[in-house]
């Protein structure tokens, strides 16, 4: 059984290929972190291993075998907390690629986050699609596709994975997971359409308390001196070139904040993200013009694109808290 919600379509295509055995040798699937690639990566090489006639059962010693990550035809690689995927991560797998099936019916090689792969890595994996082998399944994972190679793209079929509406998420967290309704409609907000996030977040508290810790943050900002300021950037451009993931968290927490403040000032207040905070947002508003928010959101945009396109990020970080107004200090 899939474990994909909201992703019908989809599940409806991979499941007439999967019946007239016209599964491409190569995925790419597009889409938001947390939005359910993984899910489906995982699901899809569960179906191509399945013992069961209707795959995926989820419950057949191969799924389970999958599942658990201890499956000896189906690898995943990702991004970890290096910066790239590097090429020996390529070569690797295209080793294991030329290897029959040692367990199942077909070697799936599931990369995540495909988008940073190295230049080399990718030119790499390019020829491997370009001459699959016979029973091996490539499923790339991407949430920024502009990033990979058109040629990597043009050799794999598409699937696009779309949020869902937060409506539809704070159902599922109320009915399916029995969250009351004050957290689940937070937890769907906060999620941008992305249910990964929802259960993630209601699985570990700590992504919440991280989350209050980075618009703290953010707050404190808007009445520091420039030196601090700096400390800031520099701090933020080594947490960067240590693990580009989490940096790229605190721009996609900033864009939420200063999208909120956007929405209030133009009087939308119902629409915001960030509910829970609705009252700090109130008084940042009030201190602003609407101009400065609209600057400010359309260079932390500019930032956010630069350090994906490996800019020298302490520069971009730099110049971003340049940017930002500076207010006089603001009273809870």
């Amino acid at each position: 059984m899939w474990q994909v919600i909201g992703q019908d379509k989809i599940l409806a295509l991979l499941g007439h290929s999967l019946k007239e055995d016209n599964i491409a040798h190569a995925y790419l699937l597009v889409g938001p972190r947390h939005v359910g690639k993984r899910t489906l990566a995982l699901n899809l090489a569960q179906a191509l291993n399945c013992d069961e006639p209707e795959p995926p059962c989820g419950q057949c010693h191969s799924c389970h075998r999958i599942l658990e990550g201890k499956h000896a035809d189906v690898t995943s690689l990702g991004l970890d907390s290096k910066v790239e995927i590097g090429i020996d991560d390529i070569r690797g797998l295209q080793r294991l690629a030329n290897l029959p099936p040692y367990e199942g019916k077909c070697k799936v090689f599931i990369i995540d986050e495909a988008e940073y792969l190295s230049t080399e890595a990718a030119n790499s994996l390019l020829k491997i699609l370009e001459e699959p082998p016979p029973k091996v399944v490539w499923l790339l994972l991407a949430a920024e596709e502009r990033r990979l190679l058109p040629t990597i793209i043009s050799r794999c079929q598409r699937l696009e994975l779309k949020p869902m509406p937060s409506e539809q998420i704070q159902q599922i967290l109320t009915d399916s997971y029995n969250v009351d309704l004050a957290k689940a409609k937070l937890l769907a907000r906060l999620c941008h359409g992305c249910p990964g996030w929802a259960l993630s977040a209601l699985a570990d508290d700590d992504l919440l308390c991280q989350r209050s810790q980075k618009i703290d943050k953010l707050a404190s900002l808007l009445t520091a001196r420039l030196e601090q300021r700096f400390a800031y950037a520099q701090e933020l451009a080594l947490q960067f070139s240590q693990d580009r993931r989490s940096a790229m968290e605190v721009m996609e927490t900033w864009l939420s904040w200063w999208h909120d403040l956007m929405l209030i000032k133009g009087g939308y207040k119902e629409a915001i993200t960030n509910v829970d905070h609705e009252v700090v947002l109130e008084k940042q508003v009030n201190r602003m013009s609407l101009k400065e928010i609209k600057d400010f959101t359309a260079t932390l945009c500019l930032t956010e694109e630069d350090i994906s396109r490996n800019v020298n990020a302490r520069l971009a970080f730099e110049s971003l808290m340049l940017n930002m107004p500076r207010k006089t200090k603001i009273e809870n």
